[in-house]
């Protein structure tokens, strides 16, 4: 019996990886924006998201050779700069997802402990920083989930969460109804919601990272791909359409990241509240663990191609954990979501990740006619991902400066830090063909 994992694990570390923290973490961000057409912004996100993964796809059967977004680009474009800046911006945007999860698991530890009340300002950071050191030592000790682990916790997330959803909709159906926000002109405000819930979308390509551990991953890992963004998009409307029926645009505001719990209460009371809290601190418990471990392996092959300094790799150890990748990834995402704001980060890492998956749908649309292959998706994809960034920024600029200052800020750190590298990394290349001249 093959101890390699198959369709259903794939499809639990696919869903874990969007739902296990997203909904949690961007529902709240997401509801203030569109209001009661959060669903809709659900849905066009999970297009573009969808038309990325048959991108992604695509590369790798028209290549005949397996890989990531790092490696399409090298394989495609023979660009290793672009090829390292793309590298760059997805491990960014894993460590805005970290901190993303980081900031919901404070946020839900607090509210239902009660530690405001004796910590102040402080429990958040401070419950957040704690939570992120936890996770670093824990995959320092070669800490992580089974598949069969994998497989029971997103079973239970998507149970307590389809649960809910479902009672919600009876309750709302015979309290007045839900609203779906069908009323009126459509406005934009749908799609920049889209832009901004994007990072809730990422975690399926994780997939092809965990390649030697999924049997048959050619079949598989399509296959996966395709189940596990529909189900994710199809909960997150469920939950999206109850939870701003129950909840006024006044207190989705005013509850912010604890909005979906507090739609529990209606429903089950303060049972509620509980079985949503704790939910939501296991989910985002378990999405910064797996995500971390997966970002530390992504970012040693990184340091293989020479895309990322030596210095920040490591040789596994046994239970082949990274471990200085993963303490360098766990102090910068604890320094994110500590001095971070929710909506900065969660418009951070959903940036990164349009910049990534339109670059895939992008080299993906140039292969079209190859072997079958479709150029729609692609271009779907690409052309998404073209009017969801601009529209993000100008959301941010016009009614979040602030949190647009901290994202143009940290971008431009990264780029600079990046364009620094490459250019050194190319002056000791040249230096060390001159030296072997002479």
């Amino acid at each position: 019996m093959s101890d390699r994992l198959g369709l259903p694990s794939a499809v639990s570390i696919a869903l874990g990886g969007m739902i296990g923290g997203g909904i949690f973490s961007v529902l709240g961000v997401v509801a203030k924006v569109a209001g009661t057409r959060t669903w809709l912004a659900f849905v066009v996100a999970g297009v573009v998201a969808l038309c990325a993964g048959y991108s992604y796809n695509t590369l790798n059967a028209v290549s005949g050779r397996t890989g990531g977004s790092v490696t399409f680009v090298q394989r495609y474009t023979d660009n290793t700069t672009v090829a390292g800046m793309v590298g760059w911006t997805l491990l960014f945007g894993y460590v805005g997802s970290m901190a993303m999860y980081a900031y919901a698991f404070g946020e839900y530890t607090v509210g239902a402990l009660g530690l405001r009340d004796v910590l102040g300002a402080l429990a958040r950071p401070l419950v957040s920083a704690l939570a992120v050191a936890g996770f670093v030592a824990l995959n320092r000790m070669g800490a992580r989930a089974t598949g069969t682990a994998e497989n029971a916790l997103v079973a239970a997330k998507m149970l307590v969460l389809l649960g809910f959803g479902a009672l919600a909709a009876v309750y709302g159906s015979t309290h007045g109804g839900l609203d779906y926000g069908v009323g009126g002109s459509l406005g934009a405000a749908p799609v920049v919601a889209a832009g901004v819930s994007f990072v809730a979308f990422q975690g399926w390509q994780l997939l092809f990272y965990d390649r030697s551990s999924i049997a048959d991953p050619d079949t598989t890992i399509p296959r996966a791909v395709y189940v596990a963004i529909p189900v994710a998009v199809l909960t997150y409307v469920l939950v999206g359409v109850t939870t701003t029926s129950l909840l006024t645009p006044a207190q989705i505001a005013q509850y912010g990241e604890v909005a979906l719990a507090k739609a529990a209460e209606p429903v089950l009371g303060s049972l509620g509240y509980g079985v949503i809290s704790v939910a939501a601190v296991v989910s985002t418990g378990s999405a910064i663990n797996a995500t971390l471990f997966s970002a530390a392996h992504f970012a040693n092959g990184m340091t293989d191609e020479d895309i990322l300094p030596d210095r920040i790799a490591d040789h596994a150890d046994g239970d082949g954990v990274p471990q200085r990748t993963v303490l360098l990834l766990g102090i910068v995402t604890l320094g994110l979501t500590v001095y971070g704001t929710l909506d900065g980060i969660t418009a951070l890492a959903s940036f990164a990740f349009l910049v990534v998956f339109g670059a895939m749908s992008a080299i993906a649309f140039t292969e079209r006619g190859r072997d079958s292959v479709s150029g729609v998706p692609p271009l779907v994809g690409a052309l998404g991902a073209l009017v969801l960034l601009p529209l993000l920024c100008y959301h941010l600029a016009a009614h979040e400066p602030r949190t647009f200052g901290f994202v143009v800020l940290t971008l431009a750190a990264v780029f600079v830090v990046e364009l620094s590298y490459f250019k050194r990394t190319r002056l000791a290349r040249a230096a060390k063909r001159a030296e072997d001249r002479l």
